[in-house]
């Protein structure tokens, strides 16, 4: 970005152009996905013609009397309601086109659904910038172009990422940038005159407001869009692809958590609680899909508690996408979700039911308990699959019995075929399921399959039975789970400017019969906890509470539990130094004050208020120190990080506190 506003000692990866920060795409490059992101921005600009149109015959309807006007105003009206219909529909249309996300080499997987991107208006902060710098820290403004130059590259460079790690690094950084710009130029006592505008990512309705919350949550919704890409992208026929994936989408959702509990009152329903409880379940419902292809990968044993396992595992699968479903139908998400997605999730639930259907069909009907089977753990095995067990039989009863057995098996091979015949007429009834070729074979694959088993095992003479096989208990060895990356976590939550603390205190550890007096606690950065009186470290200041910053020349602000433990674990008789800082009496902040909010013509509503007055790990609020002298500065020309001091801030209540840098790991130590 700026010298300005990065740390000293900040280190980039991968190639870097006219600045520290990598740039985002070419927006002219002809990708699918980059046309597709074109063809979004050109629906929004048409979307918010017609809506200015709509608001300005309505409010011509109600400010003329002349019936003949009024006729003419609502026949207007009702030409701009479709097209705003139809625009609507195209935008749905880009939502369900997942198949130029997936992997170009991807012939044998069922397509995963991707999250767009957020559109934006360009943002020009050069003269309030400049107007604040001059009011606030009587500087020339102008002597700074440069640095808000860069700002709003980075800016620009974040609406077309790279679908890889360093995209989301640059979205990372930026969302960094974002709150060293809060603390530093937006006070809560006056409006910098800086309109964000962002588009609804599902209904394209636009949203402009004031408040760098907006910016904030809408660059959120976008790292975790850029992640479901990147997850949806992974070469789903590797091992190596199926775990980047899995980490992926997990990654997606912890973004959107965070999103939906640090942001409310967000003004663009794509970002509403609602939505992102529907949206998080459906990033952890892709992972969970991912996790069982993983298992899949090598090949299915056909051996009876392989079979058993694999029939839970799919059932679990299926499990989450009845989940995601129930969500999607609800009103009002239902009115804005895609049919496609809510038919794609309909689907999954029953192709993965029914593959569990077939898993434990095939157990039952391909696998006899002989004596030298272990009966107990088959038995076992048997009476973990069900809640209640088919018509109140034992499990040693089944298994046992060799017409049962088959009678059972028949009635899950009935239960999968019904299922995957369900799932092929769902894909009939959406155009863009249609589309998928590989899913329409999948499908016909799988019911096939079933049916050829249960022709197998049919008799002529035999009797009908119309037993119902009972539901199957999903299992799973490893359950997905949200994931909040490094970028949006850790000290940014601790070390913010919301925060007092003490200088930093060096203390020297020793051990006292091989033990250093004291446990670790927390995520990001570690504390000090059940600290004994006695010890040493106690007896030179170490206290309960305090945060470790350095061990050794080794900064940890960024390291957890473990790997702190590590740099402890070979502490000699000499011992070693470690740095730590103690949280003081926060004095009181001003509440910010709501800043009106234009939705596109709907109701005016009010901007979101972040939601960490009093809660320390939902801070993410930290700042940058200058790498050269300028305004942030006191004019000291000591270029060493760890003695640059910086002018208290636009909302400055306080003793200043030093901030930190996210993707900075050998930095001095600075709060």
């Amino acid at each position: 970005m700026t010298d300005t506003l990065i740390p000293n000692g900040c280190k980039t990866n991968g190639p870097v152009e006219n600045g520290y920060f990598k740039k985002g795409c070419n927006p002219f490059a002809e990708t699918g996905r980059s046309k597709l992101q074109s063809k979004r921005a050109l629906l929004n600009q048409e979307i918010i013609k017609q809506m200015r149109m709509r608001a300005g015959a309505e409010n011509l309807l109600k400010a003329t009397s002349n019936n003949k006007v009024r006729e003419q105003v609502v026949l207007e009206l009702s030409y701009v309601n479709s097209d705003l219909q139809l625009l609507m529909e195209q935008l749905e249309g880009l939502n369900s086109s997942v198949e130029v996300y997936q992997n170009v080499q991807e012939t044998a997987s069922i397509p995963l659904i991707p999250l767009g991107l957020k559109e934006t208006k360009d943002v020009d902060f050069s003269v309030p910038l400049k107007d604040f710098i001059l009011e606030h820290y009587s500087e020339d403004g102008s002597n700074f172009q440069d640095q808000i130059d860069d700002l709003m590259d980075l800016r620009q460079a974040c609406r077309t990422p790279s679908r890889n790690p360093s995209g989301v690094d640059l979205l990372a950084n930026y969302f960094s940038q974002l709150s060293f710009l809060e603390t530093r130029f937006f006070s809560p006592t006056r409006q910098l005159g800086i309109f964000f505008t962002w588009y609804d990512s599902f209904t394209g309705m636009p949203v402009c407001q004031q408040n760098i919350s907006l910016e904030k949550a809408s660059m959120l919704f976008n790292m975790a869009a850029l992640y479901s890409q990147i997850g949806t992208r992974a070469d789903r026929q590797t091992q190596a692809g199926l775990e980047d994936a899995i980490a992926a989408f997990q990654k997606s959702a912890g973004v959107l958590h965070f999103l939906k509990e640090t942001f409310t009152h967000t003004p663009s329903y794509d970002m509403s609680p609602a939505m992102l409880s529907m949206l998080i379940r459906l990033m952890l419902a892709q992972a969970q899909e991912c996790m069982f292809e993983l298992i899949t990968l090598p090949g299915i044993r056909n051996e009876f508690f392989s079979l058993l396992k694999m029939a839970q595992e799919a059932a679990k699968v299926g499990e989450t996408y009845s989940q995601v479903h129930q969500s999607m139908i609800q009103t009002p998400i239902k009115n804005n979700v895609p049919f496609f997605w809510t038919t794609m999730s309909h689907l999954k639930t029953n192709h993965y039911n029914s593959l569990a259907h077939y898993f434990v069909s095939t157990a039952l009907l391909d696998h006899q308990l002989t004596p030298s089977d272990d009966e107990d753990k088959q038995e076992k095995a048997l009476s973990q699959l069900y809640d209640a067990m088919p018509e109140g039989r034992s499990p040693l009863d089944i298994l046992k019995n060799k017409d049962d057995r088959r009678r059972i098996g028949k009635a899950h091979l009935q239960r999968s075929i019904m299922g995957h015949e369900e799932a092929i007429r769902t894909h009939s009834c959406c155009r863009h399921l249609q589309k998928l070729d590989i899913l329409s074979d999948i499908l016909q694959a799988s019911l096939k399959r079933s049916l050829t088993k249960f022709d197998q095992n049919n008799k002529e003479d035999e009797f009908t039975d119309y037993m119902l096989a009972p539901d199957i208990i999903s299992k799973t060895e490893k359950k997905a789970e949200m994931e909040i990356t490094a970028a949006i976590k850790g000290p940014l939550s601790v070390f913010s400017a919301k925060q007092r603390w003490s200088a930093p205190r060096t203390i020297r550890l020793r051990l006292q019969e091989r033990d250093l007096g004291f446990t670790l606690k927390g995520d990001v950065p570690v504390q000090i906890q059940s600290l004994d009186p006695l010890c040493p470290a106690a007896a030179e200041g170490l206290r309960e509470g305090d945060y470790i910053v350095a061990v050794g020349d080794t900064e940890c602000k960024w390291l957890g539990v473990s790997d702190v433990m590590k740099l402890l674990k070979d502490v000699d008789e000499e011992g070693v130094d470690i740095r730590v800082v103690s949280m003081m009496d926060s004095s009181s902040q001003p509440m910010p004050t709501k800043s009106a909010t234009y939705c596109g013509g709907l109701p005016k509503t009010y901007s979101m208020i972040c939601l960490a007055h009093d809660e320390d790990d939902k801070n993410p609020k930290s700042r940058k120190v200058a790498k050269k002298p300028s305004f942030l500065s006191w004019g000291l020309k000591n270029k060493k990080s760890s003695s640059t001091l910086s002018l208290p801030t636009a909302d400055y209540n306080g003793p200043w506190n030093r901030p930190t840098y996210p993707n900075s790991y050998n930095e001095s130590a600075l709060y």
